[in-house]
């Protein structure tokens, strides 16, 4: 079997829509296997742009099964919002043809109120999330006496019983956090996504049996990674993090589908580096290079619009992330943002308290204090879009792709020099 996994290595936003959609035609199944409807990807497809939160690359291609598989936490109002303008523009897609896990996790309109109440009351401390209820569904799973996932979702009398139970127990905590918050009713709620459920009831199978049986019938599976490695619930900055293991660590826990079927592990990152929300950046530019890179590459997000925090390539944290999650090779995206620069910088070590540092920390603070040791690098002046080849890209160019896979340690296989699918060397 040949089974690949694309993984962000740094604070999400690598592109990673673009290679997935490039894989795809190679595989029979794409699984989605963590995170929810904060996630975020810009895919170019048949001459148009699509931004697909929950759905994955794979539902743009007819021949391939999408799978939303145990790992991913469900909005069905948002997911519902997002197939409709996919069917509008491609067709109805058959549920034989997108899969929704019945272990995945829902969220409701008090998930999202309780996020709010969380983070206003965190105040300058907040953690930055996208007030998506992500959080807080995670939350209610690990806690599991308010937890409501897809199998009780598409029972109505389940449903009904279990928003009875929940819906009066959020409320309390959410009106002791903040009194201002609305006061959900469980018997709207249940009206309004029960129709919701009638509507996705055709996709909700055992996704873990259904990816069992491809493993036995030799499919070739890629697996979709959401948010970067650096923000892993576990292994991240925490806690300036997501809420599950957006790493290589989780897509055995999230799919059901053990790591040992992974063939092939593809490490993504951006030329440069970017991060959204609260925490430490040691490479940070908060200043006219850094609002340069920021309006050169697009930098805001996909789901919420908020412009991204910019930087210079920080070797030291994607390395972490390359090691963490076991990859094979790296995609240097978006190298096309970066012509016209003077110089170029990689940092390749910190120095923390006079000690130069190369292991990322696993503390906040120390993250905080970390000052980057950079590698300097001349920048090219060429147009590098309509390059095609590692051989045809500008001297300085191919020398600043070599250099962050010297530094990571890791083979550069693919470099993209703009948002099309076919401005992307393959080598």
């Amino acid at each position: 079997m040949t089974a690949t996994s694309v993984i962000g290595l740094q604070w999400g936003d690598e592109a990673k829509g673009k290679i997935v959609d490039l894989l795809t035609p190679e595989h029979d199944v794409v699984v989605r296997y963590l995170g929810g409807n904060n996630a975020g990807h810009t895919v170019k497809f048949d001459g148009e742009t699509y931004k697909l939160s929950l759905l994955p690359a794979g539902i743009l291609h007819n021949t391939v099964v999408s799978v939303i598989a145990t790992g991913v936490v469900i909005n069905p109002k948002a997911f519902l919002t997002e197939l409709d303008g996919i069917t509008s523009r491609r067709g109805a897609v058959p549920p034989e043809r997108l899969m929704i896990s019945d272990r995945a996790h829902v969220i409701f309109p008090y998930h999202m109120a309780e996020e709010a109440a969380f983070e206003k009351a965190r105040g300058c401390d907040a953690i930055g999330t996208t007030m998506r209820g992500i959080g807080t569904c995670y939350r209610d799973k690990a806690g599991r006496t308010h937890a409501i996932r897809m199998g009780d979702f598409i029972r109505p009398e389940t449903l009904k019983k279990r928003l009875h139970e929940v819906v009066p127990q959020k409320n309390i905590m959410i009106q002791a956090l903040n009194p201002d918050a609305p006061v959900f009713d469980a018997d709207t709620i249940f009206n309004e996504y029960t129709a919701y459920a009638d509507r996705l009831r055709p996709h909700v199978v055992d996704t873990t049996a259904f990816l069992h049986r491809a493993v036995r019938e030799n499919k070739k599976l890629l697996f979709e990674g959401a948010q970067g490695c650096l923000l892993d619930i576990d292994h991240g900055t925490f806690p300036y993090v997501t809420s599950s293991n957006s790493s290589g660590c989780g897509i055995h826990s999230g799919s059901g589908v053990s790591e040992r079927e992974i063939n092939r592990m593809i490490g993504v990152v951006k030329a440069y580096t970017t991060r959204v929300g609260g925490g430490a950046f040691p490479t940070e530019l908060d200043n006219e290079i850094g609002q340069r890179i920021r309006e050169v590459g697009r930098e805001y997000g996909t789901v919420t619009g908020r412009p991204r925090r910019c930087g210079w390539f920080d070797a030291v944290a994607a390395g972490y992330g390359a090691r963490l999650s076991g990859v094979d090779c790296l995609a240097v995206m978006l190298l096309d943002v970066l012509s016209g620069h003077e110089e170029l910088q990689i940092c390749e070590a910190y120095e923390i308290d006079g000690q130069r540092v190369t292991d990322f920390p696993s503390q906040i603070d120390e993250l905080a204090k970390a000052k980057p040791i950079y590698r300097t690098i001349a920048g090219w002046k060429e147009d590098i879009t309509g390059v095609r080849r590692l051989a045809d890209l500008p001297v300085n160019a191919r020398r600043y792709v070599d250099a962050i896979g010297e530094v990571i340690g890791y083979p550069v296989e693919i470099v993209s020099v703009g948002p099309d699918r076919d401005q992307t060397i393959l080598e």
